[in-house]
């Protein structure tokens, strides 16, 4: 159906001219604010332009980042103090007679400095890569999403109860740093 065909009942009425003011305006100027939202800025590369502040996403990873760190040095210092408190208990008088504690305490306190150690280090590891958001590239990124899995992993496994903070707030700055967001943020080009 065209609306030249004369026997369309849809057409305009042939022989009489199209009256202005009846159906969609006529070159009517937009006010501004109204209609469709602007398109967003393009970079000079063809795709759309680089977030220029970090996303509220990314910015809450590294503050879950930073409150693993606040709970590292604590789990760190609860250990330290656990392994010192074990070595001397093994060197008390009362105790050096009690040959089952003495063997539990010898096998247990190197375990436990080695937690101490392993703690330190995931701490230390834990600073660097909060730090890395401000301007790391894809490469940290993929680093912290790493970081933060085996984070979630070791929370369930080994530190069953006082590890579900860290594999909560793991599992939580993996979803923000993966997320599109966080994949725009960490590849936005650096001038």
């Amino acid at each position: 159906m065209s609306y030249g065909d004369p026997n369309n009942p849809y057409g305009a009425p042939q022989g009489q001219p199209q009256q202005p003011g009846y159906g969609y305006p006529q070159d009517q100027g937009q006010a501004p604010g109204y209609g469709y939202p602007q398109a967003p800025p393009v970079s000079p590369y063809g795709g759309p332009a680089a977030p220029t502040t970090m996303p509220g996403s990314v910015s809450a990873a590294r503050v879950m980042l930073w409150v693993i760190v606040g709970l590292q040095v604590i789990g760190v210092a609860l250990f330290a103090f656990g392994a010192a408190a074990l070595n001397a208990a093994k060197d008390d008088e009362s105790l050096k007679d009690n040959t089952a504690f003495q063997d539990l305490v010898g096998d247990s306190t190197g375990l436990i400095w080695g937690y101490v150690v392993f703690g330190l280090a995931w701490l230390v590891f834990a600073a660097v890569l909060a730090t890395k958001f401000k301007n790391g590239g894809n490469g940290a990124r993929v680093t912290i999403l790493v970081f933060a899995i085996i984070t979630a992993v070791l929370g369930i496994y080994p530190f069953v109860i006082v590890g579900l903070v860290h594999t909560i707030l793991a599992v939580l700055v993996a979803v923000f740093v993966g997320n599109a967001a966080g994949k725009a943020w960490f590849n936005r080009p650096r001038y």
